[in-house]
């Protein structure tokens, strides 16, 4: 057959090729970064044991963390552990023994006051600091699921069940946001200490900016904000509402991945699990018997 005849009409439809390969994209598939790093847990870097075997302050302080998470382990409630009375060296060796985890707070008391909290290496063995003016005025270790100031300041903050009530009228924008408040004030009238966690995900809804807008300015903020860098970073900051929590999730590039109300008495990004405190008692057994040079 000769295509070139005349006789012949031009073939109606493109001839593509077909196959992997064969055919080229306009526009590239956008893909949102997931995170790429996780934090795991690193031995401290100790000094030589002859070097620290006189610093007998840190030493007590760290056997009085040692009893306090085997206490924890056991269902008790341990006392803090106060460093105010270390000096430069003892608090030296009690920083490179503890070191910096994944899991930090900060809160504004309201009375002047500034708390600081970090998690050490050690999951559930907090660092307490407590400034006034800028200037610290006390540090204590305490060994917990999460800090029990956390959940105080959380309660104190979380008066405002009226904010969930819908307005007379809404703002220009705002679409679905009253049918999200009228959820969480059911689950809020609902709530029990054994109830479940109660989860809202905004990134899979159809949400407006003004929605999201009025969301926050609803819920408003509390003092309490925790960041956790496991895998990838979190914010989890309190609310004016009892139990709600606004749970955040960014990637490594800090675009966010995931936005959640959270309906609970306590966040799972902020608390240390079980196993997880278990895991810590053993390692920092290890680590006190190497200093005291216990078989």
């Amino acid at each position: 057959m000769d295509f070139n005849d005349p006789r012949y009409k031009p073939f109606p439809l493109p001839v593509r090729a077909i196959g992997p390969g064969s055919q080229v994209e306009e526009e590239a598939l956008q893909y949102l970064e997931m995170p790429k790093g996780m934090s795991t847990y690193r031995p401290p870097v100790l000094p030589e044991r002859e070097e620290v075997a006189g610093l007998s302050a840190a030493h007590e302080a760290l056997h009085a963390v040692q009893r306090a998470l085997h206490q924890v382990l056991e269902g008790g409630t341990p006392a803090p552990v106060s460093l105010d009375h270390l000096g430069p060296a003892d608090r030296q060796l009690l920083n490179q023994v503890l070191g910096e985890g994944e899991v930090s707070a900060r809160i504004d008391t309201g009375d002047g006051r500034e708390v600081r909290i970090q998690e050490s290496v050690f999951t559930g063995v907090w660092r307490i600091a407590v400034f006034r003016d800028g200037e610290p005025v006390e540090d204590r270790i305490e060994v917990a699921a999460v800090p029990s100031l956390v959940g105080e300041q959380a309660r104190l903050d979380a008066t405002d069940v009226r904010a969930l009530a819908l307005p007379e009228a809404l703002p220009p924008g705002v679409m679905n946001a009253p049918s999200i408040l009228t959820e969480l004030s059911d689950q809020v009238a609902r709530w029990t200490p054994q109830r479940p966690t109660h989860v809202v995900n905004l990134t899979l809804l159809p949400l407006s900016p003004e929605d999201l807008a009025f969301l926050g300015e609803r819920l408003g903020q509390g003092r309490v904000v925790v960041l956790s860098r496991g895998y990838g970073n979190c914010r989890v900051t309190s609310t004016r509402v009892p139990h709600c929590w606004r749970v955040v999730y960014y990637n490594s590039q800090d675009a966010v991945i995931l936005d959640t109300i959270e309906v609970t008495a306590m966040p799972d990004a902020v608390r240390a699990a079980p196993e997880d405190l278990q895991d810590s008692a053993e390692r920092l057994d290890e680590v006190l018997a190497w200093l005291t040079g216990a078989p």
